[in-house]
C-alpha cells in the first residue's frame, strides 16, 4: 500500500509503498477514506511522543470501510462505514471497567503506539470495543475531522467542563480544537470567548458562535478584557493549544470555582510549564485533563450533529494529497491556514 513514512524525526517524510496490514484474531483493516493532519502528528514527528517506534506512519484521526477482518470480531462486518477514537482501549482494565476508556492501561493509538492512517490502510485491534458506526448521512472527511479535535473538545465541554447555558467559557486558541470547542459550548447555550493571535482564525470563532474574540498578538492582557467583560472571570476555560502562555492565562481568567481544562497538548520543553498555583489556592479552581473520548460514548455526539445542532463540517479548511501532507505536516508549527486540514485523496 501507499503510505507517508518518516524513518527518524525531524526528516522529511517520503510517500512510498509499504506492506499492506492484516487483521488481529479481534481487529479488523480499514480502507482509509480521509484523515485528518493535527498538531499531535507534528508532536510525533519532532519527537516528542515517547511511544513512537522509528520507521513510523503516523495520522490518528481517520475514517474509512472495513475491508478485512478477524475471525473473533463479532459486531462488525466487511463494509461497514466506520471511525475510530485516537486512543484504542482494551476494554478490560480497571479504568475500562469503569466506563474510562480513553485512560485504558493498555491503549494504544493508531499513528503513535502503531502506525496509523497516512495510508491507503490501517489496522486496528480490539475492533469490538473500538469502533464507532458512521450514519450514512455524515461524510467520510466530517468523520475524519471528529476522531481528534472534536471528540476530544466534546468531552471536554460536556464531561469534564459540564458546560450549561448561559455560563461563560473562554477558549484559548482557535485551531482544530479550539474552534470545535467554541461550536460545542455554542450548542449548549453557552457565551463562548474566542483568543487568538489570528484574525481569520477569530472571525471564524465569531461565525460559529463566538460572543466575543480578543486579539492577543494587538491585545497584550487578554486576561483582564476577559474577566472585565464577564464581570469576574469564565465559568470554564479551555486550553486549546497547549503552551505556557495559553495554560496560565486560561487559569488567571477564571472566577472563583471556575474550571480550567488542557487539552493542547504540553509537550518537551512544555510539559512542566508554570501556573498561578496562588489563584488556583484563593479562588478554589479546578483542573482538569481532556484525553480524547470513549468509542461508546460517540452516539451522543454524532446525534447532535444528524439534528444540525453541531456541524463540524464547517471547520474544514481545506482538503489535500497524502503527498501534500508531507509539507503540510513539516510545516504545522508555522500555523499556516485556517481549520481543520483533511487528506482525502491517496
Amino acid at each position: 500500500m501507499k503510505a507517508l513514512l518518516y524513518e527518524s524525526f525531524q526528516s522529511t517524510p517520503k510517500i512510498t509503498k509499504v506492506k499492506d496490514p492484516t487483521p488481529s484474531s479481534d481487529g479488523v483493516v480499514i480502507e482509509v477514506k480521509a484523515t485528518g493532519l493535527c498538531r499531535s502528528d507534528w508532536h510525533g514527528w519532532m519527537g516528542h511522543d515517547e511511544d513512537i517506534e522509528l520507521p513510523h506512519v503516523p495520522g490518528h484521526e481517520f475514517s474509512g470501510i472495513i475491508s478485512a477482518i478477524g475471525k473473533d470480531v463479532k459486531n462488525w462486518n466487511i463494509g461497514d462505514r466506520v471511525s475510530v477514537p485516537f486512543v484504542c482501549a482494551c476494554g478490560t482494565c480497571p479504568e475500562c471497567a469503569s466506563g474510562n476508556h480513553q485512560v485504558c492501561d493498555a491503549q494504544f493509538q493508531p499513528g503513535f503506539t502503531h502506525w496509523g492512517s497516512f495510508a491507503e490502510y490501517v489496522a486496528i485491534d480490539r475492533a469490538d470495543v473500538n469502533l464507532v458506526a458512521l450514519p450514512e448521512q455524515i461524510s467520510f472527511e466530517t468523520a475524519a475531522s471528529l476522531g481528534c479535535r472534536f471528540a476530544t473538545s466534546f468531552r471536554a465541554v460536556v464531561a469534564q467542563g459540564k458546560v450549561t447555558g448561559g455560563q461563560w467559557l473562554a477558549v484559548h486558541g482557535c485551531g482544530g480544537v479550539g474552534l470545535s470547542a467554541i461550536m460545542i459550548a455554542n450548542a449548549l447555550g453557552a457565551n463562548v470567548i474566542a483568543i487568538d493571535i489570528d484574525e481569520e482564525k477569530l472571525k471564524l470563532a465569531k461565525s460559529i458562535g463566538a460572543v466575543y474574540s480578543i486579539n492577543s498578538l494587538r491585545d497584550l492582557n487578554p486576561v483582564e478584557q476577559i474577566i472585565e467583560i464577564t464581570k469576574g472571570g469564565v465559568h470554564v476555560s479551555i486550553d486549546a493549544l497547549g503552551s505556557p502562555t495559553t495554560s496560565f492565562n486560561s487559569i488567571a481568567n477564571l472566577r472563583k470555582r471556575g474550571k480550567h481544562i488542557q487539552v493542547g497538548l504540553m509537550l518537551g520543553d512544555d510539559k512542566h510549564a508554570a501556573v498561578p498555583m496562588n489563584q488556583i489556592l484563593s479562588k478554589e479552581l479546578e483542573i482538569y485533563g481532556s484525553h480524547g473520548m470513549q468509542a461508546y460514548k460517540y452516539p451522543e455526539m454524532l446525534e447532535m450533529i444528524l439534528q444540525n445542532k453541531m456541524n463540524p463540517e464547517l471547520l474544514i479548511g481545506q482538503h489535500i494529497r497524502l503527498d501534500q501532507a508531507i509539507e503540510e505536516l513539516t510545516e504545522m508549527n508555522k500555523f499556516k491556514g485556517t481549520g481543520i486540514t483533511i487528506i482525502n485523496s491517496f
